[in-house]
This record gives C-alpha cells, sequence and structure tokens, in this order.
C-alpha cells in the first residue's frame, strides 16, 4: 500500500500542476495590476537619445502635467515595440494628447535607427539608460503605455503591444476619461 503511494504521488503532483496551468491560459496578462494607478506620476528626469535633433528632448515629471498625455516604454531591441507603434503613429496624427517615450535600456544608435525606420511619433522622449526611471514607474517589461491625466495621474496602464483591442477598447477610450475627468 505505501509503495502504491509514493509511485502514485508524482502523478498527483503533475495532475495538480497541469490543473493549475490550464486555469491561468485564458488570464490577461495586460491587466496586472499597478500600485501607481490613480497616483502621481514618480520623480524622474531623463535626458534626450543623443543625437536626436528634432525637438525630442528628454523630460521630467513637470511635463505631464497640465495636459492629458501618454507615456510609452519602448526599445529597439522589443519585437512587440515594432508592432505596436503603428498605433502610436496613428495616435500621434490624432493631435489629441502629448505623447511622450521612455527609451529602455536602448543604445542610441540603435533608437534613432528605429524611430527613423517606423517614425518618431513622441513629442519629448526620454532616454532610460539603466533603467531606473522604468523602475520608478513600476514598469514589468516592455512595451508598456500609460495615460496621465492633466493634474499628472496616472489613470491607465497598458502591460504588453498594444493592437486593435487594447488601442480602441482600452487606450483611447482610457484618453477619453482622463480629458473628461477635467471638465
Amino acid at each position: 500500500m505505501k509503495n502504491k503511494f509514493f509511485v502514485a504521488m508524482p502523478l498527483i503532483v503533475v495532475t495538480a500542476l497541469m490543473i493549475l496551468f490550464a486555469s491561468q491560459i485564458n488570464n490577461d496578462t495586460s491587466v496586472l495590476p499597478s500600485v501607481l494607478l490613480n497616483k502621481p506620476v514618480p520623480e524622474f528626469s531623463m535626458p534626450g537619445i543623443e543625437g536626436i535633433e528634432d525637438g525630442t528632448p528628454g523630460f521630467d515629471q513637470t511635463d505631464l502635467v497640465g495636459q492629458v498625455s501618454v507615456v510609452n516604454v519602448f526599445a529597439s531591441w522589443c519585437v512587440p515595440c515594432r508592432a505596436e507603434h503603428k498605433y502610436l503613429v496613428e495616435l500621434a496624427s490624432r493631435n489629441i494628447v502629448a505623447l511622450y517615450g521612455i527609451n529602455q535600456k536602448d543604445d542610441a544608435v540603435n533608437a534613432r535607427s528605429f524611430l527613423t525606420e517606423l517614425g518618431n511619433p513622441y513629442d519629448k522622449i526620454g532616454a532610460d539608460l539603466f533603467g531606473r526611471a522604468s523602475i520608478e514607474w513600476g514598469v514589468y517589461g516592455v512595451p508598456e503605455t500609460f495615460v496621465i491625466d492633466a493634474q499628472g495621474i496616472i489613470t491607465y496602464k497598458q502591460i504588453g503591444a498594444l493592437n486593435d483591442n487594447s488601442y480602441y477598447n482600452g487606450l483611447l477610450p482610457a484618453i477619453e476619461e482622463a480629458m473628461n475627468k477635467g471638465q
């Protein structure tokens, strides 16, 4: 009897793990909670990306007060960042919010190449060379996108790349809600 228990134990453990993993398959990882939601943006200051001369210098938290803003954390080495970039370009073309970029742990040459190839939708870009600002923002990984209301409060966070659903049903409504909040 004792031997049967020891033989069955690994099977029981594997079955329990399979059930646990299977129950998590449909969970949306882009809805991870953020302790910064409904709180002021953290204090930070970042220089611009070296060599970008087109009016996109670095920025700090004071730039994010007085208007509704979107902050996007990206990197040239990030494949999902390439996939979502068309949504940022489209957002910039709407001219409804200030769009800021945090370029995370990226070489300036690669960041410039990325923006030259795909277009630079950002009003200002900060170079987060060592990831310190990203830590302050509670970034899990790139890409991530935040909506900040006119009072400098983070009202929305998208973890992972923007797609049709998250852009049209998440980000754009969050921007509209932030704009209506101040009225």
